[in-house]
């Protein structure tokens, strides 16, 4: 039923289903800010926020962009969790708009007011968890509510971002509050779609040796990521948590060890989930040796953010947009150059800080490649996400599915 009057949805295609307005304007907003943050990093730039520029571009990465894209997802999902009709037309609009009054309104804080930018820019993600409880709890799907705990865990983060910034001069915890959950959510949902989306094609595929299911080593895993990450976010440089940290990204490596990534070669849409999952455990350990002394805590920081999160995200943004479209689900060559470019500037950005010889260039290499990685799904994707999808198929070399 609720792919039916998807289907029949008689408006705007581009709210018919949630993916496609937050997948969108997401990626435009993800290359939009790297691209301001630059000059804005060198002091070529300045923009009307109450926010110092560091803590401007923190807080759009990650309470701007990331619940974009979660929004998507979500809204896509529950759905298929729940059996109830879809989030669109009108009701998904007015979400749209609430989260770009956000963007605004963080970005001209300066002159609207340190408070109004709170109420405004943490409206969007109350909305998403009281509307994501709702059709949960209203489709009895009960195992599934954790997400919607750390999506108000998020909620919590942002508004403390906002008041720490206010009263303490710069986001400390809070920011620290916000990649944590990230991390999770990478953790606990990557968990079960890597291993699902695996499995099914290698049966079709490339029988033999298949990933091991979401089990209870996995929930151990995801418990013990939760209590370390708990850690960090009180005391990051603690020993004790950086022993916690290193031992929960071995814990990570062994568990994408047992989803046979090594088997998905032949397949760029399926194989760059498992390397996209590969910074989750590298931002722990990174974050552990940080802890120990010997690295800046951005490492591991920027491993988590501009690694497992930009990668996972265009990962999922990409197989989501062609599978609910439609498509077929293969990586065409344009396809391939969005996921190269955010693997380029996901290991120069980590490498801008193991490196600060080369800073510079490294720093340069990871915002020309976060741009376009986004900036090119925004132009590849927008035509079939916007509903012109037999024209954006022919853009990127995708051939259209069998009728």
């Amino acid at each position: 039923m609720a792919g039916a009057r998807s289907r029949n949805f008689a408006g705007w295609p581009l709210f018919a289903n949630s993916f496609r307005p937050f997948f969108l304007l997401a990626a435009i907003q993800a290359a939009l800010s790297i691209l301001l943050w630059l000059p804005m990093f060198y002091g070529e730039l300045s923009v009307s926020s109450a926010f110092a520029p560091r803590d401007w571009h923190i807080h759009e990465m990650l309470y701007g962009f990331l619940p974009a894209v979660i929004t998507g997802f979500l809204f896509t999902a529950i759905p298929n969790w729940t059996g109830r009709l879809p989030i669109q037309g009108a009701p998904l609009a007015g979400l749209v708009t609430v989260w770009l009054a956000g963007r605004v309104a963080v970005t001209l804080s300066a002159n609207t007011g340190w408070a109004f930018a709170l109420v405004v820019d943490a409206a969007f993600l109350a909305l998403v968890v009281a509307a994501a409880t709702r059709e949960i709890i209203a489709g009895g799907n009960w195992r599934n509510l954790p997400v919607v705990g750390l999506v108000l865990v998020l909620l919590a983060g942002n508004v403390a971002f906002h008041v720490e910034t206010h009263y303490e001069g710069a986001a400390d915890v809070s920011f620290r509050v916000g990649i944590g959950v990230v991390a999770l959510l990478i953790g606990l949902i990557g968990g079960r779609i890597i291993p699902s989306f695996t499995r099914n094609w290698l049966v079709k595929f490339n029988p033999g040796r298949l990933p091991v299911p979401f089990g209870r080593f996995d929930g151990a895993v995801i418990g013990l990521s939760a209590l370390a990450l708990i850690a960090w976010i009180a005391a990051p440089l603690n020993m004790i948590t950086g022993v916690a940290m290193a031992a929960v990204g071995v814990l990570h490596l062994v568990r994408l060890a047992r989803w046979a990534g090594d088997r998905t070669t032949r397949e760029r849409l399926l194989l760059i989930l498992h390397v996209g999952y590969v910074f989750v455990p590298l931002g722990f350990i990174l974050n552990a040796v940080a802890a120990f002394g010997e690295l800046p805590p951005s490492a591991g920081i920027h491993a988590w953010m501009a690694g497992a999160a930009g990668t996972m995200t265009l990962a999922v943004m990409t197989r989501a947009s062609l599978g609910h479209t439609g498509q077929a689900l293969t990586a065409s060559p344009a396809i391939q150059g969005i996921y190269a470019a955010i693997i380029i500037a996901a290991l120069a950005r980590v490498g801008a800080v193991v490196l600060p010889a080369y800073g510079d260039v490294l720093l340069h290499i990871a915002a020309c490649g976060w741009i376009l990685a986004f900036l090119g799904f925004a132009l590849a994707f927008g035509p079939l996400l916007a509903g012109s999808g037999r024209r954006a198929l022919a853009t990127m070399g995708v051939p259209a599915p069998a009728r």
